[in-house]
């Protein structure tokens, strides 16, 4: 071996040494930063499963599932859009959008103003609230940050003015529609509401709607039922007591609008649990995940199968708003079921729309995206068949909830349309119709080829 070959073999044995000592000094910074903090989550993690988490910890957990729950429900919003866009004809979706986007701007300002404390002001066991502003008064005892409870109570209500858009589209003029949502959600739904979730006198007598099949969806359902009846179908729709079919603007934009709101849906029944705090509470999140997704497909499965042996076609349409008809359903109880009998109900919720659609049709009722049938019929009958999984309550309070919350809702907007009807008027003309609410009532054209 040379001279320098040695120095070489030495300065490669230094270096690996420098190399070595660098990588062991890296080592110690990473343990150093890592251990703790393994230790931290391995402590919560320990007292979670055996003892439950600290007051604060609890009330961080609690108000993240009100946040995230909330902009999924949020995201709702997208999804009725995206689902009326597509089943309105092409000269109609410009001011579907209007409508989505101001609706759900109205909603939050009207439960800011007074609409969360009609709702959670009322006294035990009462009926109605107090018409005063909503105001933070965040406090650990509760469990849960106020104004993440404000915001995921104020994004049911917004759903619930998002029912009634679908229904009377291509033939309600938007100003009239907006303060029909001003009404509803300032005044209407948060009465409802707190007969049941504020502590009213629904909750008194034993009657229970976990996430909403009645007191959300049963009581858009019940507004656009009224809002339809009084506006009358859109011009042309039937010929000689006939339904005349309109075609759809776009068939792919209302399956990914009910993708979305299936999406969503799971923040709007996973949410309702409410805590996140504890272990048992988790698990109920993941089961109600679990029977949420199941109930929209059993709805899907059977409209689909309804649809071939009745009429010969399979009835995409029917397939998409059976998926929203199982989860409408669902949602009055989607924690106790079993999953064979989540699957039942939601399949339960596809009959009902497919048969619910054919009897509006014969009465010649418009509802131009099928809302009544989904979010009415179902809304109903998801909320009767609740004591086939929870013994906490009975059909009489079942019925008694159901029937006081769509008679009321139905009553008083049928009171409102008719009134606005009388006065402002609430209807387009016939040449407005025939020239498209795009162009009348938005002055934006949405697609150039026009049907």
């Amino acid at each position: 071996m040379t001279s320098w070959q040695a120095i070489s073999i030495e300065n490669i044995h230094l270096n690996r040494n420098d190399q070595t000592s660098k990588i062991n000094l890296t080592e110690k910074i990473m343990l150093k930063k890592i251990l703790p903090l393994t230790i931290l989550f391995s402590s919560l993690a320990f007292s979670s499963a055996f003892a439950g988490v600290e007051e604060e910890t609890a009330y961080i957990l609690n108000s993240f599932l009100f946040l995230v729950s909330g902009f999924l429900v949020m995201l709702m919003a997208l999804g009725f859009c995206l689902l009326e866009s597509g089943m309105v004809t092409s000269k109609s979706v410009s001011a579907i959008a209007a409508k989505n986007i101001g609706l759900y701007s109205i909603s939050g300002i009207m439960f800011m103003l007074v609409g969360y404390n009609l709702a959670y002001g009322i006294p035990e066991g009462g009926y109605i609230g107090s018409f005063t502003m909503w105001s933070d008064g965040s406090a650990l005892s509760d469990g849960y940050s106020a104004s993440s409870d404000w915001f995921f109570q104020m994004v049911f209500c917004a759903a619930t003015a998002s029912i009634v858009s679908g229904t009377l589209a291509e033939r309600i003029k938007i100003w009239p529609f907006f303060l029909f949502a001003a009404i509803l959600t300032g005044i209407i739904y948060p009465i409802e509401m707190g007969w049941q979730w504020g502590g009213g006198w629904l909750s008194a007598a034993g009657f229970s709607d976990f996430a909403g099949s009645t007191l959300v969806h049963g009581a858009g359902g019940a507004a656009a039922l009224a809002g339809a009846i009084v506006l009358g179908p859109r011009l042309g729709r039937y010929d000689n007591g006939k339904l005349v079919p309109f075609a759809s603007s776009s068939i792919p934009l209302a399956t990914a609008g009910t993708f979305i709101l299936w999406f969503g849906w799971f923040g709007f029944n996973g949410g309702s649990q409410l805590a996140m705090g504890t272990f048992d509470d988790v698990n109920a999140v993941g089961t109600i995940y679990i029977n949420t997704n199941l109930a929209a497909a059993g709805g899907v499965i059977t409209a689909a199968v309804i649809t071939r042996l009745w009429k010969g076609k399979t009835d995409v349409v029917m397939m998409l708003n059976g998926a929203l008809g199982g989860l409408v359903a669902i949602t009055a109880e989607p924690l106790a079921p079993t999953p064979g009998l989540a699957i039942m109900i939601g399949a339960a919720g596809g009959v009902v729309v497919v048969f619910g659609t054919e009897l509006l049709n014969n009465l010649k009722i418009d509802d131009v995206v099928g809302a009544v049938p989904v979010h009415l019929f179902a809304g109903i009958l998801g909320t009767l068949v609740v004591p086939l999984s929870n013994g906490d309550t009975n059909f009489g309070a079942q019925f008694l909830g159901t029937a006081s919350v769509c008679v009321f809702v139905f009553v008083v907007s049928y009171i409102v349309w008719t009134i606005m009807n009388m006065t402002i008027g609430i209807r387009l003309s016939d040449e407005a119709q025939k020239e498209g609410t795009d162009i009348v009532e938005t002055g934006v054209t949405a697609y150039s080829i026009r049907d």
